[in-house]
């Protein structure tokens, strides 16, 4: 695995909001070597909201592309690299509203970034805050958010909310016998009770009729995580299907 870092950052206010889908629809998405890592059995997608902040791409603070929003669809999965097993995420979707950050994540790492128009919102009431993450896709705002205990706990061992954010290697479909492996290093996180959470999407157009039916149903769960600086590592090719 590559020393070298290809990405500084802070990752901020993290939402998931996670639903059970059919394994099958994850088949197409599934990279070379990996499998699906399940929860409790079943197989789960995260609609994720959250900040970049500090970003700096191999050590250079580009101007106008040091803070900004992002959206992604992730689902989870599990590569054993012949010594032991790696848990990492699979991303379907990435929104941003800066191009150069699409262009070049999806050149480097074969990522599946898009970019739209996107916005954001802190609002603090008594002992609770709201966050919301939203993109405009065919003149209509997309929303993703919750509200938020101030209260904050580490992540406790074995716990579901370990299971989610605790995915410290990426995966991507690099070819079809050929996937695309990178590393993300960060602290465990404080997470924060999610009271209440809002997911408005126009789902069919951004990740297709498949998904319309999960996604539209209730949550297996919704977490927050405060976050913390990441980093990236730059990525190996790795494994083959037989």
């Amino acid at each position: 695995m590559s020393k070298t870092t290809f990405l500084k950052a802070e990752w901020n206010d993290l939402i998931m909001i996670n639903y059970e889908v059919d394994p099958a629809i994850l088949k197409p998405y599934l990279p070379a070597g990996t499998e699906l890592d399940l929860w409790e059995g079943k197989a789960l997608v995260s609609m994720v909201g959250f900040m970049f902040n500090n970003t700096r791409v191999l050590g250079i603070k580009w101007p106008l592309h040091t803070s900004f929003e992002e959206v992604n669809l992730r689902f989870y999965v599990r590569y054993f690299d012949g010594d032991k097993w790696k848990r990492g995420a699979v991303f379907i979707s990435e929104i941003v509203p800066k191009y150069a950050i699409a262009i070049i994540a999806n050149a480097l790492y074969k990522e599946h970034y898009s970019r739209f128009p996107m916005r954001h919102s802190v609002t603090a009431t008594d002992g609770h805050t709201h966050f919301l993450y939203e993109w405009k896709v065919n003149g209509k705002w997309n929303k993703l958010g919750a509200t938020v205990n101030n209260n904050l706990a580490p992540i406790q061992s074995g716990s579901a909310e370990e299971f989610i954010f605790e995915h410290y290697w990426g995966y991507n479909p690099w070819s079809d016998t050929v996937t695309m492996e990178y590393q993300v290093e960060h602290v465990s996180w404080q997470i924060g009770t999610v009271s209440d959470y809002v997911f408005d999407a126009d789902i069919a157009t951004l990740y297709g009729d498949a998904f319309v039916p999960y996604l539209t149903a209730k949550p297996v769960s919704v977490f927050y995580a405060k976050g913390s600086e990441i980093k990236v590592r730059m990525g190996d090719k790795i494994g083959s299907k037989t």
